[in-house]
């Protein structure tokens, strides 16, 4: 080396000079570059993260915290309020149309959420075939969730119509008399449950197909060539890969079934009497029919906790699940 860097040019002159980088390891520079393209990367995700961030800032943190808050005054609309502590949530206790809406609510979300899970999953499966028709059958089961909620209750509702409704006449053609469907309190929340299953099921539905269709297609038929049966290939490769897909069906449908709300307004609006309150529409009442926005805000965190309750479980089954 130190010949190489004594060493004259031909010609004469002044010693050659090496490059900095002769000499040295292969690659001793990158490091450097890649720190360099690691901090890009990451101001580029932080960049792209920023319109969910302020919209989870500004639609869903600083509310849950103003409704804590104001979960502890008395505040109803006057501009006069004070402090009350927790005794929102000691009158709530013996509230009977909180224990009823809680009731119906849990009630709502134990009945539709897996069984709506579980239709879509079996759709979707379907679906997933080599059939005819198969645009139209996804088309037809996607409708009901881009329909408004509103359109959707009306018709509902005459199908339900005592006198001239669809569910009677069907029940007629077997001998069995017209019922109740939203007049009958023991009828009334069953018949609002059938309307969120069926309204539910396409978005639930696209989200199973699309993850069914990630499947590796290797290794389903690795599976075939291994003798292994319809049942098997699903258990064993389908549904291990179904996981993020499940998780996520599960939470959107946990936080939907409790914030039901514009469906029990428009066909029964809590009835017969408090039949099928639910949270959000006790809520609703509390907030803006008898203008107690502090009461209403109790109720509110309670809905918060119960959903936060809800997805915990619902991902320790599905741990468990997996782990099995």
């Amino acid at each position: 080396m130190s010949e190489l860097t004594t060493s004259k040019p031909l010609g004469g002159g002044a010693p050659a000079r090496l490059s900095p980088t002769v000499g040295k390891p292969a690659g001793a520079g990158r490091p450097a570059k890649r720190k360099s393209l690691t901090r890009k990367q990451t101001r580029a995700g932080w960049f792209l993260l920023t319109p969910a961030l302020l919209h989870s800032t500004i639609f869903i943190s600083i509310p849950t915290v103003a409704a804590i808050v104001l979960s502890m005054t008395d505040y109803s609309f006057t501009g006069e309020w004070q402090w009350v502590g927790f005794a929102n949530f000691v009158e709530l206790m013996g509230d009977q149309n909180f224990k009823t809406a809680f009731i119906n609510t849990v009630v709502y979300a134990v009945v539709v959420v897996p069984i709506s899970m579980g239709l879509a999953l079996l759709i979707a499966l379907g679906l997933n075939q080599k059939i005819r028709g198969l645009s139209f059958f996804r088309t037809a089961f996607y409708i009901p969730t881009v329909t408004a909620t509103v359109a959707v209750a009306s018709v509902w509702l005459w199908m339900y119509n005592p006198g001239s409704g669809l569910g009677n006449g069907i029940l007629s053609l077997f001998g069995i008399g017209p019922q109740g469907w939203l007049t009958n309190p023991d009828m009334a929340l069953g018949s609002v449950m059938v309307v969120g299953v069926w309204q539910g099921l396409g978005a639930k539905m696209i989200i199973y197909l699309a993850a069914l269709q990630g499947v590796s297609r290797e290794l389903i038929e690795a599976a075939d060539l291994d003798g292994a049966n319809s049942w098997q290939i699903f258990r064993h490769v389908k549904w291990p890969a179904l996981a993020p897909a499940q998780f996520f069906v599960l939470v959107t449908a946990i936080v939907s079934t409790f914030q039901v709300f514009d469906l029990v307004y428009v066909m029964t609006q809590g009835g017969p009497g408090i039949a099928t309150n639910v949270l959000v529409l006790d809520i609703y009442n509390n907030a803006f029919q008898s203008l107690r926005l502090g009461y209403a805000s109790a109720e509110t965190v309670i809905m918060i906790l119960l959903i936060s309750v809800f997805i915990y479980v619902g991902r320790k089954l599905q741990g468990s699940d997996k782990s099995e």
